[in-house]
């Protein structure tokens, strides 16, 4: 049983948060629907693993850097955060594109 994978997501998670604080992008440029959002956008991919659990095509990989934990047959503890993670990640780049090309024009004027 190892934390590693369950810190690394923790610290990858903090990254895209400081990130998102920083240039406003996702949740502190209007945070009840970023949450809306991140809720819905993780809820559905549970279920698509769950799903996928259940019709035999996802299984939990054997690796010595995850705690072990599992939240449901084949579905470990560090799924959820994953998802978020992705899920967050998207959310940043898609608001990062507005401002990028915004700049890329200034530049260019």
């Amino acid at each position: 049983m190892s934390l590693s994978y369950l810190v690394i997501l923790v610290v990858v998670i903090g990254c895209m948060v400081l990130i998102d604080r920083r240039y406003r992008l996702f949740f502190w440029k209007d945070a009840p629907r970023a949450a809306a959002v991140l809720v819905i956008g993780v809820a559905f991919f549970l279920v698509w693993d769950l799903l996928g659990i259940y019709l035999g095509i996802f299984f939990r990989g054997e690796t010595s850097f995850m705690t072990g934990v599992l939240l449901a047959p084949e579905l470990p503890l560090e799924e959820p955060l994953f998802l978020a993670f992705l899920c967050y990640l998207i959310m940043v780049l898609i608001g990062g594109i507005e401002p990028a090309v915004s700049r890329v024009r200034e530049r260019r004027s």
